[in-house]
């Protein structure tokens, strides 16, 4: 996992990160509300303990990303579609997370890990982006 974090508004950040992901043109194909899942499940599994101020996740994908990394080796499906998550937790509430799972396969060609580390660029921008992280 890769995170970068700042004291930050998390509304900002979650309409920055949306945004710098849709001005690459991507299409954001689902947005999750990880957050009112914990808290709409918790009773259900025995725990009412508060996790997160507010925790949302973008589902999203490169076309032509995708489609190299999916060339260089078809295994590499199982790294799409891309997830970038932000949040902000109870005990540090004023500090806003954004992070993603780094793609990544050591045993990969030399084609497909250059892809992927293409994938981890567009990712780690984003994430960055969002904070206004240089």
């Amino acid at each position: 996992i890769v995170s970068h974090a700042r004291q930050a508004r998390f509304d900002n950040v979650r309409d920055d990160l949306r945004a710098a992901i849709e001005a690459k043109g991507l299409v954001i194909d689902y947005h999750s509300q990880l957050n009112r899942m914990l808290e709409r499940t918790g009773k259900d599994v025995g725990s009412a303990r508060k996790i997160f101020v507010d925790a949302q996740s973008f589902v999203f994908c490169s076309a032509a990303l995708s489609r190299k990394m999916l060339e260089a080796d078809p295994a590499n499906a199982a790294e799409c579609p891309y997830t970038i998550t932000v949040y902000a937790t109870v005990q540090q509430p004023d500090t806003v997370v954004v992070a993603y799972r780094r793609p990544w396969r050591p045993d990969g060609s030399a084609a497909s890990q250059a892809a992927l580390r293409e994938v981890d660029a567009l990712l780690d921008g984003l994430a960055r982006e969002a904070l206004g992280i240089k």
